[in-house]
């Protein structure tokens, strides 16, 4: 059985980076553990000025490239060309594979009506899911992030496979703390808006617009108030790679 450290990595801003393909990574997630998919804008920012969130990077057992900016600046500093993994392909991948068959997944959501929504999207598919599948998740602070009554439904319950679909730079605080307060090894997916995307909760992303790294710009333009500012962070993490390479910064 592979292990994280027998993975293809690329160390870039001392975070090692699933380096491998869409299939390979789905292979390594099926063992368990914490698969982060972080964002340019959690990169280029919550990276230095969010310790917790670093530490959840750092420690994390698959760290997907969600990033098309990461990957494009990558390849401008180093000339390496790294496969790039979406959060939303990975998901999609996942849920037309055995284990999402199976009343096997908890769902961490950020409202009910997302749940809601999202519940009626994976019927729909005939995914099995209820509500006693899923836990609406409260309001997180910054730093470490806790949530026993979390941790203590999924004990109840023994999912195979936890998807946490809350805000980035939050998800990825709450699923290291999970991973290392749970009893057993569940696969725990920090996934943010992809299911999202797929329900309706937000913009849909068509495949080729994910395959061509401009979720970014098709987002912005659906909500340039709510989503500019947002990218914008993006752009220092340009100045980061550029400056820092495989080290932290």
């Amino acid at each position: 059985m592979s292990t994280a450290t027998e993975a293809p990595t690329e160390r870039i801003l001392g975070i090692r980076f699933f380096a491998g393909s869409l299939a390979a990574a789905g292979a390594r997630a099926a063992e368990g553990g914490l698969v982060v998919a972080p964002s340019g804008p959690g990169l280029g920012w919550d990276l230095t000025h969010e310790p917790a969130y670093r530490a959840a990077l750092e420690s994390a057992d698959v760290v997907l490239t969600d990033s098309g900016f990461l990957v494009w600046l990558w390849w401008l500093r180093t000339g390496r060309r790294l496969p790039r993994v979406s959060g939303l392909a990975f998901l999609w991948q996942f849920l037309n594979g055995e284990p999402a068959r199976r009343r096997a997944t908890f769902w961490v959501m950020p409202s009910a009506e997302e749940m809601r929504r999202s519940l009626a999207w994976l019927r729909g598919r005939g995914l099995p899911a209820t509500e006693e599948d899923c836990y609406v998740a409260p309001y997180y602070g910054a730093g470490a992030v806790t949530d026993d009554l979390l941790r203590d439904a999924i004990e109840r319950r023994r999912p195979e496979v936890v998807v946490i679909a809350i805000g980035g730079g939050v998800q990825e605080r709450l699923g290291h703390w999970l991973r290392d307060a749970l009893p057993y090894r569940p696969g725990i997916f920090c996934l943010g808006a992809a299911i999202a995307f797929l329900s309706g909760g937000q913009v849909g992303i068509p495949p080729w617009v994910d395959r061509a790294r401009l979720g970014w710009l098709w987002r912005t333009v659906s909500g340039p108030r709510a989503f500019a500012p947002r990218y914008g962070r993006a752009l220092r993490l340009g100045w980061l790679v550029f400056r820092y390479g495989r080290e932290a910064p």
